[in-house]
C-alpha cells in the first residue's frame, strides 16, 4: 500500500507535465506543418488557397524555430549561471 504523496511525488509529476507538454507542441506543430503542406499541393492553383497554406506553413515554421530557441536560451542561462533551469526541482527534496 502506498502513503500520501509528498513535495517528491509532486516534483516527479511537474516534471513529467513539462517534458509531456513540450513533446506534445512538438508534434503537434510537425502535424500542422504536414497538414499545410498537403494543404498546397492540394490547393490546385487557387490564390486564396496558396495563401492560406503559405501562412500556415510560416506559422507552424515560427513556432517550431520559437521552442527550439527557447530551449536553446534555456541551456544558454544554464550554462552561464550554472542553474540547472532545464529541470524542475522543489527544494528540500531529494534530487535537488
Amino acid at each position: 500500500m502506498l502513503g500520501p504523496a509528498g513535495p517528491q511525488q509532486l516534483q516527479e509529476m511537474i516534471q513529467r507535465l513539462i517534458n509531456l507538454s513540450v513533446g506534445l507542441a512538438f508534434i503537434v506543430l510537425t502535424v500542422v506543418l504536414l497538414i499545410a503542406g498537403l494543404k498546397y499541393l492540394t490547393s490546385g492553383g487557387d490564390p486564396k488557397a496558396l495563401a492560406s497554406a503559405g501562412n500556415t506553413i510560416t506559422w507552424a515554421l515560427l513556432g517550431i524555430v520559437f521552442m527550439i530557441l527557447a530551449w536553446l536560451i534555456l541551456l544558454l542561462i544554464e550554462k552561464f549561471t550554472g542553474v540547472n533551469v532545464t529541470h524542475f526541482c522543489i527544494p528540500g527534496t531529494s534530487g535537488c
